[in-house]
């Protein structure tokens, strides 16, 4: 048997990773720690596996439903009535029709989820900048950027990704009232608050009946740890937003699994809180140890995952990430061309079991010491 040398060990991991950078998923087929991609680890509980198995059959035969039988199952689920509910093939499918053929002119801060601004014409966007070093929003001068240059959208997403951070519900309540009567609807991007503290007090859903001029979209494949069946929602009471997002979407814009998660998800309401409560802890417990690492700035965070800054003296964000992927099989995201000053120097890392945690923040220190630019 031949034994490779270690330089042809790191040529392959360099090759590996460079292939890595347009799979967008199917990281499961690797045998890397995904400390890049942002889910729940604690849902769905095996006994749901167990009613899939029993039904794949069925599952893979049979034609799924369509949207209006998709938004009663959706609205059972979050109490809601099904006509102010879109269910989207994961939001991405949702910020796709609304950024890319809704908003005449969208704002959104920055920086945060590339997709919404990805998804919409370059022209149409306005990036509002966030400012370095706290990265909050200061919902005033926003509202007035928004209303001064005649947007019909604005997207918030709480928590932030990259940055992990929290709008606080008051904030947003009063963003609410800036914008009422501009023809401004706030999108409030909600796919990470069940990670938060307080969770369904920070959350705006219950906010909806009183407020025509706002929508909230959420993923649940991250918060429910279904990222494979592709599902996510936007609500509102707009009745024209539904109308004009439905008639973008496919008649069966989701395959049965995803259909038969939703017909399942109540009865698993209490396991759902359980594991976030889960998350929390452990994702408290992996801030508290990457601040023993020398040099290195970490946000505190209100998602499921913490934004960090690389000391000055360091290899950059990519190169971290190339670095702890070659030498040690973990796979970060780091977040380089995101819009803000220095964004090379900033990486975001998903909270796993406390056992890879912990061997991050052991590589992390490592590669941070003697990781070098390419």
């Amino acid at each position: 048997m031949t034994t490779l040398s270690t330089e042809q060990i790191r040529a392959t991991r360099n090759a590996e990773y460079e292939a890595l950078q347009s799979e967008h998923g199917g990281y499961w087929r690797h045998s890397f720690v995904d400390h890049a991609y942002l889910y729940n680890l604690h849902f769905p509980p095996e006994s749901l596996f167990g009613l899939f198995k029993d039904r794949v059959h069925d599952l893979v035969l049979n034609y799924p439903v369509a949207q209006s039988v998709l938004a009663g199952l959706v609205g059972k689920l979050i109490g809601q009535p099904a006509d102010r509910l879109v269910v989207g093939n994961g939001a991405s499918e949702i910020i796709k029709i609304l950024s890319g053929h809704l908003a005449s002119r969208l704002i959104i801060p920055v920086p945060s989820f590339n997709e919404y601004a990805n998804a919409a014409p370059h022209s149409s966007v306005i990036e509002f900048a966030l400012d370095a070093p706290s990265f909050e929003l200061d919902v005033d001068r926003f509202a007035a950027q928004a209303i001064s240059s005649g947007s019909d959208f604005a997207v918030i997403v709480s928590p932030n990704n990259p940055t992990s951070l929290l709008v606080p519900h008051r904030d947003l309540l009063r963003l609410l009232e800036l914008l009422d009567g501009h023809d401004c609807t706030l999108i409030v991007d909600e796919s990470f608050v069940d990670f938060a503290d307080a969770a369904h007090a920070q959350s705006l859903e219950g906010e909806i009946g009183n407020h025509r001029n706002l929508a909230v979209i959420k993923s649940m494949s991250k918060a429910y740890g279904i990222c494979g069946l592709r599902i996510g929602y936007l609500l509102t009471a707009n009745e024209k937003l539904v109308s004009d997002l439905r008639d973008g979407l496919h008649i069966w814009n989701l395959n049965g699994f995803a259909e038969e998660f939703l017909r399942l998800a109540p009865d698993y309401r209490q396991d759902f809180v359980e594991s976030c409560e889960s998350v929390r802890a452990d994702r408290d417990a992996f801030f508290e140890s990457l601040k023993s690492v020398a040099g290195l700035t970490v946000y505190r965070p209100d998602a499921n995952f913490i934004f960090c800054r690389l000391p000055d003296t360091s290899a950059s964000g990519p190169d971290i990430e190339r670095h702890l992927f070659v030498e040690d099989n973990i796979y970060i995201k780091h977040c380089d061309g995101k819009t803000m000053p220095d964004s090379c120097r900033y990486i975001r890392v998903a909270c796993r079991t406390n056992k890879e945690n912990s061997a991050l923040v052991k590589a992390l220190a490592r590669a941070i010491d003697t990781a070098v630019e390419s």
